[in-house]
């Protein structure tokens, strides 16, 4: 059995994609927009796109709460992975990416069932207190404040409410006890709350994608 090197790795993730995902031109397109106008290549591949899509349908999930917007390739995927009459709300910290994601997500066909908080996800969760409960939630922003999001997510989900939590390989640096790099001792914190939390069950999996070497938690409210 070969070790994997990145153009390995590389390989099986397009073969991957071509066998089970295949090209989609409005998610491209929502690709092809996010890199003109300068954001960053931090979407999810299209493999763990494709996983979060069969995850809100597998989980029934009706409301659906994603923390990260960025050009909302995800938010796309998880919106067509829920009924007409479903719901994501998604928070974007920066106004320029969320008029993007408006774009790409009209153009998807799925604007309707998306609402698009703008601020920073700390000061926009509160106001979501009182609400139906989320069925899914998908965090993907800053790793720094996890273990805000992870409380947030128990405390807006319910029993069975499912939770992603992206990007927890770091490269590899998760794993470093001695590591001084906020977002590697942010996700850290993340995970060892998901360990420990009684109101979260929780796994991980090592990810070896488009996006390189990295990892995502998945947990259920209890």
């Amino acid at each position: 059995m070969s070790d994997p090197t990145p153009d390995l790795w590389r390989r099986v993730d397009a073969y991957l994609t071509d066998t089970l995902v295949g090209h989609d031109p409005v998610l491209e397109a929502a690709v092809a927009d996010q890199r003109s106008a300068g954001l960053p290549s931090i979407e999810v591949a299209p493999v763990n796109g494709k996983l979060l899509h069969l995850l809100a349908r597998i989980s029934g999930a009706r409301r659906v709460l994603e923390i990260g917007t960025l050009g909302a390739y995800s938010t796309i995927w998880m919106a067509r992975g829920i009924p007409d009459d479903g719901r994501v709300v998604t928070i974007e910290a920066e106004a320029r990416n969320a008029a993007l994601a408006r774009v790409n997500l009209e153009r998807a066909g799925v604007g309707e069932k998306v609402e698009i908080l703008v601020g920073r996800a700390a000061d926009m969760l509160p106001q979501l207190e009182g609400g139906a409960p989320f069925d899914l939630v998908f965090i993907d922003a800053d790793k720094e404040s996890n273990t805000v999001y992870l409380d947030w997510a128990a405390r807006l989900g319910r029993p069975g409410t499912v939770v992603i939590v992206d990007n927890i390989g770091r490269g590899g640096a998760v794993a470093d006890p001695a590591t001084e790099n906020p977002q590697v001792i942010g996700t850290q914190r993340g995970l060892e709350m998901l360990g420990r939390d009684p109101r979260f069950d929780a796994t991980a999996l090592q990810t070896l994608d488009l996006k390189g070497y990295d990892g995502v938690a998945l947990a259920v409210v209890v």
